[in-house]
């Protein structure tokens, strides 16, 4: 089964010391930009749109498209500046890609970026890092101090009269600064909220100015298609979604970990690299794309892994995040616990995010206690259907999504709770995956 994997973005993760210049450069690290640079921008554009790349941050949109909505006619963009803003947030409840990427290759994102940058015409461009993740902020540090040493960075790139500026900044630890419009408030030193739209960030985003916001496997993704091509990049995936891509699997796995593969394997192929369940575990339910995308059950073990066959099975394959859950786990305290996320995270700007996840909360924790009251179950599936479709930004509708699946898959967990506590049922200790301090599991 080792075949089916493809390690382009994660082929140098094992080298001594990957993440510094000497080591990416020895891989053939910066012959892309060197490649780049001698292209007109409209190229690239192109190249990137030719080769199906779509966003790997959640919603899968075309990325060369993206680029393509910069206006470039000064007159109309009246003269402003361009840039370029990489969504480095990572902070969905399962999601671990982008982080181990940066930690391992940020000099691979680092190059993407110059790229993108000059693609778009944009001169200064920055990458948008959870706050908590300082590691990882003073590594991409590093790799962009080193790039600016070695002539990558600055003016007058490779003596080709390019001028890419490059800036890390650290968030301050909000899930809702994920969302793009939101990210720019805080990179303008604003409270972290979603910006009504129009006008959309490709004509006033930064500053306002027009800018592409891109996810970090998104950016990082452009260099090998540079090198490889548009024949080379279609031969991975599927005929709608193209390439390779990072799938990040956790749970009750044997070995949980980043798995890179071409887009449309499905979840029984990377359980199988993955060493499978558990042992005496079988799978219950698992997340296709993080918490805040419709769950689905083992019914669904052969779904194709791209944003089609996802889509069709009912959910959505965000951000690849593959989460997966045994026998053993509770559904309705695992929807209780990432329900009390999305309402802490809340920016509360509007009123069916901020009031509608804190009435999810408290129906479920009566159910979870086993104290439901009749009508509960419907209660939820209302407050869902007055949240999806209404809210601000897509915070609203992804708490709504692992809710109204599992009342879908699981309804006699939430019936039981007008009776029984879950914990009564399902006992955490038999779900837990690690050994209690001081004692056997």
């Amino acid at each position: 089964m080792t075949d089916v994997l493809t390690p382009v973005l994660s082929k140098n993760w094992g080298d001594d010391r990957a993440w510094t210049l000497q080591a990416y450069e020895d891989q053939g690290g910066y012959q892309a930009l060197t490649k780049a640079l001698s292209m007109a921008p409209d190229d690239l554009v192109t190249l990137v749109k030719d080769s199906g790349l779509r966003g790997r941050g959640g919603a899968g949109f075309p990325t060369g498209m993206k680029w393509s909505f910069i206006p470039q006619d000064d007159s109309a963009a009246g003269n402003k500046p361009k840039y370029l803003v990489v969504n480095a947030d990572e902070s969905e409840p399962g999601t671990c890609k982008d982080i181990p990427l940066m930690m391992a290759s940020p000099h691979t994102l680092v190059e993407g970026v110059i790229i993108a940058a000059h693609a778009i015409r944009a001169k200064r461009a920055f990458i948008y890092v959870r706050g908590e993740v300082l590691h990882v902020v003073r590594r991409l540090q590093a790799a962009v101090r080193e790039a600016y040493a070695a002539g990558h960075l600055g003016s007058n790139i490779h003596g080709t009269g390019v001028d890419v500026d490059l800036m890390v900044h650290a968030g301050a630890g909000a899930y809702i600064c994920g969302e793009e419009t939101a990210l720019l408030d805080s990179l303008e030193g604003r409270r972290g909220q979603p910006r009504l739209r129009p006008p959309f960030p490709a004509v006033e985003g930064l500053y306002a100015c027009p800018t592409v916001i891109n996810n970090v496997e998104s950016i990082a993704s452009v260099p090998s298609i540079v090198t490889g091509g548009i024949d080379w990049f279609g031969s991975m995936g599927t005929e709608k979604s193209k390439g390779y891509t990072l799938y990040s699997l956790s749970g009750h796995v044997k070995r949980p970990g980043q798995y890179e593969a071409p887009l449309g394997i499905t979840l029984r192929e990377l359980l199988e690299l993955g060493g499978g369940m558990r042992e005496g575990a079988e799978l219950k339910f698992w997340t296709p794309g993080g918490s805040s995308t419709p769950i689905l059950t083992a019914e669904h073990l052969d779904v194709p892994l791209d944003y089609e066959g996802v889509g069709a099975a009912g959910s959505m394959l965000g951000t690849k995040a593959l989460q997966c859950f045994d026998q053993t786990t509770s559904v309705v305290r695992c929807v209780l616990r990432w329900t009390e996320f999305y309402k802490h995270e809340s920016c509360g700007k509007c009123t069916p995010c901020r009031e509608g996840t804190y009435w999810l909360v408290q129906v479920l924790q009566r159910l979870d206690q086993g104290q439901g009251q009749p009508g509960d179950i419907e209660l939820l599936l209302d407050l869902c259907d007055n949240i999806l479709g209404r809210a601000f930004c897509a915070l609203g509708d992804g708490a709504t999504s692992p809710i109204t699946s599992a009342i879908q898959y699981f309804r006699d967990e939430f019936e039981a709770g007008m009776h029984t506590p879950s914990s009564e049922l399902f006992p955490p200790v038999a779900s837990t995956l690690f050994t209690p301090v001081g004692g056997a599991a």
